[in-house]
């Protein structure tokens, strides 16, 4: 970085004049941060995002879908080693108090239930109880219909089709005219940063699969087996 402005030697004759050049020095220093490009900057997913491409190795294939397929951006392949996280990335996340209430007309028996105005994801054991209920980000496109749906793939790891960005707990349960949709945690890059922030959930930023956090993915990929019903709300 370029050194600071050095200071004329001697005495300035009226207080006018030193007012003038600390005001000057001030423009100088926020000059030149400009001009190297010290301003701190926030990140957000790009297009492309998301998707990935499936492979036979560490995938499990299950139960037909139940409803008709729609389009979509979203495969999912295992990948090698797994998605660097936030701090707190790992830690119990359990659904706050102030969840709001399972949405009527929501399916029956032991189900995951995503409603896509919402953009919130609730858990529900066959008794009917919500086990967690967290917010999520879906796809920004219109590629998922309304309607009951079966997981029938999962993998722990998956990497995107550009093998760009990293995700975990893939969970699949729908297809689009070339890849299917799943829940996965918030895909990762090469350097560990995730493409878009804990904050960002609850809005749709996806190309097409379901983002969650990652104790939250973690917690579906325990819960939603091969074969488990998917309700999906409009």
């Amino acid at each position: 970085m370029p050194s600071a402005p050095q200071r004329r030697q001697g005495t300035l004759e009226q207080p006018g004049r030193l007012a003038a050049i600390g005001g000057a020095a001030v423009v100088c220093a926020l000059t030149v941060s400009g001009a190297l490009g010290i301003v701190p900057t926030g990140s957000d997913g790009s297009s492309q995002h998301d998707a990935a491409r499936q492979t036979p190795s560490g995938t499990s294939n299950g139960a037909a879908q139940t409803s008709a397929h729609q389009p979509m951006t979203d495969p999912g392949r295992p990948a090698q080693g797994g998605q660097p996280t936030a701090p707190d990335a790992a830690a119990p996340a359990p659904a706050p108090a102030t969840s709001p209430a399972l949405p009527a007309d929501s399916g029956t028996g032991r189900r995951v239930v995503f409603d896509m105005a919402e953009q919130r994801v609730w858990l529900v054991d066959g008794h009917g109880t919500v086990e967690r209920s967290y917010a999520v980000s879906g796809s920004k496109y219109d590629n998922l219909n309304a309607g009951t749906y079966e997981v029938y793939s999962r993998d722990a790891d998956a990497t995107a089709y550009n093998s760009n960005e990293t995700m975990r707990y893939m969970v699949r349960f729908a297809y689009g005219r070339s890849a299917p949709i799943g829940f996965h945690s918030i895909p990762a890059l090469p350097n560990g940063k995730l493409v878009e922030q804990r904050s960002g959930l609850g809005a749709p930023q996806s190309d097409g699969c379901i983002r969650q956090w990652l104790s939250d993915a973690r917690a579906m990929w325990e819960f939603a087996a091969v074969g488990t019903k998917v309700v999906v709300l409009a």
